[in-house]
């Protein structure tokens, strides 16, 4: 992990996590909160946060793109998520016993805020609105990604392979010409399938136009097909 690095609180004045409190919190609590902030730089590959592992800060992410890793009790790994920056990493943890549920890893460089876990929920506590506010963020985020996995489920492999690259390319990338940040096996454990079922999936969609594919670069020639492919159940 890089050297930490310590930054003045004008430097973050463009934090959507800070501008999100500044709503909800008094000057004197978001003083609280965010002083002396730490900037933490994460190499591709970098665990963030360790599933079974006790954590003590979320992560407001700045810069880069992350998965989220989760290892079943067969040793088996599947990838739950993958987001961009902005964001905020590890709000499960405001509403449990601050053990990390999945792993979270950088598979890009990335750059983030720590933010003191112990402080935020000391606001919680003596501030029902920020709660509240809180709470609302938490489970939008989760409530994206439990309706991607349930809508997934239903899916055959090909639907699966569409939808996420449907998802990279708006959401993660947002462009229809990208350069994959994750490798042919962990797009299998994103999909829930082989490493060879995406091989060949992927191979079908260029031989029928859809895609273009030149190593990690994937290019969305006909997103309209791939949209009614995504969508077969």
């Amino acid at each position: 992990m890089d050297k930490e690095i310590s930054f003045l609180p004008d430097a973050c004045m463009d934090c959507l996590f800070k501008s999100t409190c500044n709503q909800i919190a008094g000057q004197e609590e978001n003083n609280f909160l965010f002083l002396n902030p730490i900037q933490q730089n994460y190499k591709k590959g970098e665990v963030i946060m360790k599933q079974g592992m006790k954590t003590n800060h979320l992560v407001y992410l700045h810069k880069g793109i992350v998965k989220f890793n989760y290892e079943d009790n067969n040793n088996k790994n599947l990838i739950l998520a993958i987001t961009k920056a902005p964001t905020i990493l590890g709000l499960a943890n405001v509403l449990n016993e601050d053990i990390n549920v999945f792993s979270i890893l950088a598979i890009e460089e990335c750059s983030g805020c720590l933010i003191d876990l112990n402080k935020l929920k000391m606001l919680i506590m003596s501030n029902r609105l920020f709660m509240l506010n809180i709470m609302k963020m938490s489970t939008g985020m989760f409530r994206k990604s439990i309706v991607k996995i349930i809508s997934m489920a239903h899916k055959p492999t090909v639907g699966r392979i569409a939808e996420i690259l449907i998802d990279l390319s708006k959401n993660v990338y947002q462009n229809d010409s990208f350069v994959l940040s994750v490798s042919r096996q962990e797009f299998a454990e994103y999909a829930g399938c082989s490493k060879v079922n995406v091989i060949h999936t992927l191979q079908n969609f260029a031989a029928d136009g859809i895609i273009k594919v030149s190593g990690k670069k994937i290019e969305i020639l006909n997103p309209e097909r791939l949209m009614k492919i995504s969508q077969i159940e």
